[in-house]
């Protein structure tokens, strides 16, 4: 693992250099994203930014795994699924796939990560019927994508909610003596995006566009199974470190299935979205973000880590202040 740390600064200078690049490029032919009744900005910013973290952290997996020993799951999971997740963002990012079709991409993914998985480590769980577990891996996976795709909304939110989860799952698996392997691929997420949250911290001159999103969605949705499939860590450690992520998405769900008719359709009802629109700044709301993140979330990551009994608890402390956020600021305010 010490290879990671002599590569950081390179990893992120890419980073930088290859959206400093992709931004001309993006300008150049137009890949930009026009103000709407769903955005929150009033002038066009280039989009698709998150091909150029999501293409280096590819290239970084089969790096690792040809030279520092990846095990083939991980490499086909992360490696050619995380390409296939990034190739189907970004033409969507240029042209709009239609919604059924993104559903069909977004499935075989998710049996990818199954496939990969080799369907048999799924018996494990040995209390819960093979099929019904398939499903709810499947369900799993594409909300994950979607739902990262929905944190998208706010300048810097998406990719610094995506480094500081990446740097707390590793500090968790550090803490537990967990996984070896998998600490550089969580320090290498966090060292991709780094390079890309330059540009997009408010306010933003270029979006990661579903080209990261739906990346990220499928990378964390991925991770998420393998390692509390394979006991690194729990549903409980995933839920503490994603607790405002989880909660702002699930409740907006909730409340728009009971309160709108077409609660599938585009919108821009989540709390963080109607906050910024309040406070007139997605630099306040991605700062409190970060700042719930650090402040709250991590002791508590690491709290659970070191005390494994706890992880429950830990998890409800952790989403309890979020869900009440969500709530008030959530879909209820947008239809007050």
């Amino acid at each position: 693992m010490d290879w990671i740390k002599y590569l950081i600064i390179p990893i992120i200078a890419c980073s930088w250099i290859g959206v400093f690049l992709y931004k001309k490029y993006a300008i150049y032919t137009e890949i930009i994203s026009n103000p709407n009744y769903r955005t929150l900005h009033e002038s066009p910013i280039p989009r698709g930014g998150g091909i150029v973290f999501s293409l280096l952290f590819i290239l970084a997996i089969f790096l690792i795994w040809r030279y520092l020993q990846l095990s083939n799951n991980l490499l086909l999971i992360l490696g050619v699924g995380g390409g296939v997740a990034s190739l189907f963002g970004f033409i969507d990012d240029i042209k709009n796939i239609r919604a059924r079709t993104k559903l069909i991409i977004q499935l075989f993914l998710s049996g990818w990560v199954l496939y990969c998985l080799y369907l048999d480590s799924l018996f494990v769980i040995n209390w819960m019927p093979i099929y019904i577990m398939i499903a709810a891996c499947l369900f799993f996976m594409i909300w994950m994508m979607n739902a990262y795709n929905f944190m998208d909304g706010v300048d810097g939110m998406a990719a610094s909610g995506a480094v500081f989860a990446s740097l707390t799952l590793a500090l968790v698996l550090f803490l537990t003596g967990n996984s070896v392997e998998l600490i550089p691929i969580f320090i290498l997420i966090a060292t991709t995006v780094s390079g890309f949250i330059i540009f997009n911290w408010p306010p933003a001159t270029i979006f990661m566009g579903d080209a990261g999103s739906v990346f990220l969605g499928y990378i964390f949705g991925s991770l998420l199974i393998f390692t509390t499939l394979n006991g690194y860590l729990s549903i409980w450690n995933w839920l503490t470190v994603f607790g405002y992520f989880f909660a702002d998405t699930t409740v907006t769900q909730i409340i728009r299935v009971i309160l709108i008719k077409k609660w599938y359709s585009a919108h821009r009802s989540h709390a963080y979205q109607n906050f910024a629109r309040i406070t007139g700044s997605h630099l306040k709301v991605t700062r409190r973000v970060t700042l719930y993140n650090i402040i709250w979330i991590l002791p508590i990551a690491i709290w659970s880590a070191l005390q494994p009994e706890m992880e429950i608890l830990a998890a409800i402390l952790a989403v309890t202040p979020a869900l009440v956020f969500a709530y008030k600021y959530g879909p209820m305010l947008s239809s007050s």
